[in-house]
């Protein structure tokens, strides 16, 4: 586990976009957080490393966006959804299933049950101001010792 400290919202973007270019293909990455804790920043920079000029938003109201040409980033926001029920009625889990894709879902702890059991889980928490603490736990989605070769931007490094 590594804990991560940023201080603005380019900081917590700067982290995504690191972050996808260390991510392997076929993973699901859980962000779990309440409202304004940096999701869709972080989100932003992981997206932009896929997508190069495209515009980025989150898919509060489509729900999915693809980004990248392959491998692609698909980036799911259960914020509208009430239940795992519902994400299964939807057909979306498919998306959990390993693929040459990196899929990241906003609001995971709505489909908990549904993800893979190997997964990369981002637990975001509000620091004060624009601070934001960012806990990454690897459920054995990424090798043994991952942190040590993890390129975070500095000065952010918590623990």
């Amino acid at each position: 586990m590594v804990t991560i400290q940023t201080h603005s919202s380019e900081e917590t973007e700067a982290l995504g976009r690191a972050l996808a270019t260390f991510l392997p293909e076929e993973i699901v990455v859980a962000l779990i957080g309440d409202l304004a804790t940096g999701k869709t920043c972080l989100v932003r920079g992981m997206a932009a490393h896929f997508a190069g000029d495209d515009v980025i938003h989150s898919p509060t109201f489509t729900l999915v966006n693809e980004y990248g040409p392959g491998p692609c980033m698909y980036h799911m926001d259960l914020y509208r959804l009430d239940s795992v029920a519902e994400v299964a009625d939807l057909g979306y889990e498919e998306l959990f299933e390993p693929r040459q894709a990196i899929t990241v879902v906003e609001w995971a702890e709505r489909a908990l049950p549904l993800l893979p059991e190997k997964r990369l889980e981002i637990h975001l928490e509000h620091g004060g101001g624009d601070i934001r603490k960012i806990r990454i736990e690897n459920h054995g989605a990424l090798p043994d010792k991952w942190h040590n070769s993890f390129p975070v931007p500095k000065p952010s490094v918590v623990s």
